[in-house]
């Protein structure tokens, strides 16, 4: 029986925007802009979907975004990424975006903003999902590299609300991009970091101390390092953790082994999300239902991520207290059931 808890209202803070490039729309696009794929059809795209690890997956994702190239392919994504948040009752969302995976092929920084921010513009009214913009430097290239994307982003400031790292983690710890994010600090963005999925502690602590960040994206392993976990909950740090996502890149090889009900049990600000969910299996109704199926999590369990969620986003006090409120009456609704 299909869980009530599925349509709870909830906010997404780990997606990447060109991780839900599904395929089908990639193979349209592909067609609309004359781009030939190494695929000859939707089901051979889809078959490619099985990863080893990480890097496996990167090397799809990247071959994937090629497809991008003009402000109309950046709204579509943007826009049926949005539809399905909609339908899904995420009332809010904080997206990632990857410029230098593609202004480092020829196309303008302002030609992939403009089409993702004005689906957002457009959701905002037509839809009634809130939203922000977040930058993600790809840790696998140079400092120098994202601190051009940096001077890039600046006239940008307002819509991009912070700016974050991803991409191949092992190897590329945070401290590599401190001097980035000091600037990006000090021209006003908000910060954080993806550490701890296939990367050690260590680098969840060199995001906190070095980059400052306000989120861990993954953290999962951070259960490794007791003091760490403590500091975690101590200062309620969020992690925003994609189930569907570490199962499918191996970092737990089953739902079942996936740590989520333990770091909630610790006491950490734990939110779920979708992260690529084009290539994963689910965006976010999946990912609960496979948390709430695979770990036999209660309901009150289901609300407290979904509460996390917006206590863990960067809208202001006064903007999330709307949609706690929804929650609260949503919860009370569910206890007469």
């Amino acid at each position: 029986m299909r869980s009530p808890l599925l349509t709870l209202p909830k906010a997404e803070l780990h997606i990447h925007i060109e991780g839900s490039l599904e395929p089908e729309m990639m193979v349209a696009l592909a067609q609309r802009n004359g781009i030939t794929l190494p695929y000859d059809s939707v089901e051979a795209v889809q078959a490619a979907y099985q990863f080893e690890n990480l890097q496996s997956f990167l090397d799809l994702y990247y071959a994937g975004a090629q497809v991008l190239q003009t402000e109309q392919d950046f709204y579509d994504l943007t826009w049926a990424y949005l539809q399905k948040c909609a339908a899904q009752q995420v009332r809010h969302t904080e997206i990632f975006f990857d410029p230098q995976t593609h202004c480092d092929r020829g196309i303008p920084f302002e030609v992939v903003h403009s089409g993702i921010t004005q689906a957002l513009l457009d959701a905002r009214v037509q839809i009634g999902v809130s939203s922000a913009l977040i930058l993600c430097f790809l840790r696998h290239l140079s400092a120098e590299a994202a601190m051009a994307t940096l001077e890039q982003a600046l006239p940008y400031r307002g819509i991009i609300i912070a700016v974050g790292l991803d991409s191949s983690e092992l190897g590329h710890p945070p401290s590599k991009f401190q001097a980035v994010f000091d600037r990006a600090r000090a021209e006003g963005f908000l910060t954080v970091a993806h550490a701890g999925e296939e990367g050690p502690p260590e680098y969840i602590w060199e995001a906190i101390r070095l980059l400052k960040v306000s989120r861990i994206d993954h953290g999962v392993r951070c259960v490794e390092d007791p003091a760490l976990v403590e500091y975690l909950v101590e200062h309620q740090i969020p992690l925003t953790v994609c189930p569907l996502s570490n199962v499918k890149l191996c970092v737990f090889d089953e739902m079942a082994q996936h740590n989520l009900k333990q770091l909630i049990d610790l006491g950490l600000c734990v939110t779920v999300n979708s992260d690529d969910p084009a290539y994963f299996g689910g965006y976010m109704a999946e990912n609960f239902a496979a948390v709430e199926s695979a770990l036999g999590l209660t309901p009150e369990h289901l609300v407290q991520l979904a509460e996390n969620s917006f206590k863990a986003s960067f809208l202001p006090p006064e903007k999330q207290k709307p949609y706690l409120e929804e929650l609260l009456t949503y919860k009370t609704s569910l206890e007469k059931i």
